[in-house]
């Protein structure tokens, strides 16, 4: 049995959580560019909705994991299809369905993130859910968007705590509104530059006129060493007084019964990018290559043990980009989008939304106690405040 929690009230909560309950990394001084929308999450993007289900128990076995969900047009257009391209970083990481996004510049599926050895639990909750939901869809064929960081230093990661049920869960809990950070979701058990890491998300508006549009972040934090990490330029993580033992214990050691020791910076980090505005696949792509440089800016140089995936993806065109078997001959579509030459503002969003949904990620997290008594200490806000207070 591991020591108890640092906050009881995160065991096992599902759905969207208000925000607001403790600060967030602008309200502890750290200045940011751009326009966030009402919620500064990826909510923000009209009709998107996502849902947690988190798992935090201490027996049979012990458990610090869960899914994340993200409906991009909500429940009931589930099967619609998103212009969407993809970015890697480091390849050392899963996001399934990438092929057919490559091949197709589209995905008409929930996406969902959580643990790197419950990508097939979560991939049949999916399918589960979309075939009870949607049979008109699930009866052609399904690939659905999971996402994987790994969390056994806390989470006893092949335990299979994670079932199917758990996926239609956070699907069923999806919402659109504030939506809860940190120790949440596929983000429970993750580690990010030494500090507890997890799920953060902001949001930007680009404007042009009397027009508006959302992009939206969510991400899954499991990545950087603790000398990486930059906040707008102070460093906070060299200079922090708090331990790190996930990268200065022998816990790994002990895993392997080897003289192998666990490497500062290994881990993962899934971004997700949306956005209202008409992209075309390849536009999309584009966006998702920006999302590296807004990773950058937190200090990362992008781990060989690593995955830093990327998936940017457009609700408009709503009706578009079908892929279906019977159509009776040739199908002629249309579709709206940004022109290549206004393209500049949204990368400007994506890089400003990245920076800052990474360090909501860290500032959202808590301490937190997992298997072997492993524990993982979350970047203090003190440290924060006295570094932007001048």
């Amino acid at each position: 049995m591991t020591a108890p929690l640092s906050d009881p009230s995160t065991s096992r909560p599902s759905g969207t959580a208000p925000l607001g309950a403790s600060p967030r990394a602008r309200d502890l001084g750290i200045p940011f560019d751009g326009e966030p929308g009402p919620w500064n999450a990826i909510t923000d993007v009209p009709g998107l909705e996502v849902g947690y289900v988190t798992l935090i128990e201490d027996g049979p076995v012990v458990t610090r994991t869960g899914v994340t969900a993200i409906l991009p047009r909500g429940k009931a257009a589930a099967g619609s299809p998103c212009a969407a391209g993809l970015s890697v970083l480091n390849g050392n990481g899963e996001l399934t369905g990438s092929t057919w996004i490559e091949e197709s510049g589209q995905f008409q599926t929930p996406i969902a993130l959580t643990n790197s050895h419950a990508v097939g639990a979560v991939h049949r909750g999916i399918d589960q859910w979309m075939a009870r939901h949607h049979p008109a869809a699930a009866a052609q064929w399904m690939l659905p968007v999971v996402g994987e960081t790994w969390d056994g230093y806390l989470n006893s990661i092949n335990a299979d705590t994670v079932l199917p049920e758990h996926a239609a869960a956070a699907l069923d809990a999806a919402r659109p509104g504030p939506i809860a950070e940190g120790n949440v979701g596929g983000g429970t058990g993750m580690n990010c530059y030494g500090f507890k890491g997890g799920t953060g998300t902001v949001s930007r508006v680009v404007r042009s006129g009397d027009d508006s549009w959302t992009v939206g972040v969510l991400l899954q934090a499991n990545f950087g060493s603790r000398k990486e990490l930059r906040v707008a330029g102070r460093r906070l993580g060299p200079d922090s007084r708090v331990p790190d033992p996930m990268s200065t214990t022998d816990w790994f050691e002990r895993d392997t019964a080897s003289p192998a020791h666990a490497v500062a910076g290994a881990g993962s980090v899934i971004v997700v990018v949306a956005t209202d505005a008409p992209m075309l696949p390849d536009q999309c792509r584009a966006l998702a290559r920006r999302v590296s440089l807004g990773l950058a800016r937190t200090g990362t140089t992008g781990s060989h043990f690593s995955g830093d995936i990327f998936l940017a993806f457009s609700t408009a065109n709503e009706g578009g980009l079908g892929s279906r078997m019977g159509a009776g001959g040739v199908v002629v579509e249309q579709l709206s989008h940004v022109a290549w030459g206004s393209m500049d503002p949204f990368y400007e969003a994506v890089v400003e939304a990245t920076e800052e949904a990474v360090l909501n990620a860290l500032v959202a997290a808590r301490d937190m106690v997992g298997r072997e008594g492993h524990r993982s200490h979350a970047l203090p806000h003190e440290e924060v405040r006295a570094a932007f207070a001048s």
